[in-house]
């Protein structure tokens, strides 16, 4: 981690919600889903704000040997958007606490706010972290 990962940093990203990123999207092995509103859907939504914690907190890290993996979510989905709209998220790094990052995050689209609240991130070692994960998949953590 480099000095400058500090609490303050600011990031905005933006995306145009395609097709693929609706409600029937997300689990096309099921039914319930398949059958929802093609809106841009949670998980979908969760996904795009942790890629743009990511992207706020890369210049920070000795990327990619330093990454960094969601621990924790909370936030609202407050409002449907549908496809070819476009969504803009905005983070804040509010807290660094060691390896733990805290983010207030929001996330609007061009008729107003869909979703607000806070997400942690932790910072990993990459080598480090594959390994753990291997050794689970072998049957050893």
């Amino acid at each position: 981690m480099k000095d400058t990962l500090q609490s303050g940093i600011v990031f905005e990203h933006k995306f145009i919600v395609p097709k693929t990123k609706t409600v029937p999207s997300l689990y096309p092995e099921s039914e319930e889903f398949v059958s929802m509103p093609e809106v841009f859907a949670t998980g979908y939504l969760v996904g795009f704000l942790e890629w743009t914690c990511i992207k706020a907190v890369n210049p920070h890290l000795d990327w990619p040997k330093e990454q960094t993996v969601g621990t924790h979510i909370d936030i609202s989905h407050e409002a449907a958007t549908p496809p070819g709209l476009e969504v803009t998220a905005t983070v804040k790094l509010i807290e660094v606490d060691g390896r733990k990052l805290v983010f207030a995050v929001e996330a609007h689209d061009s008729a107003g706010l869909i979703s607000k609240g806070r997400h942690e991130r932790f910072v990993i070692n990459r080598e480090k972290f594959d390994r753990k994960v291997a050794e689970k998949k072998m049957g050893n953590g």
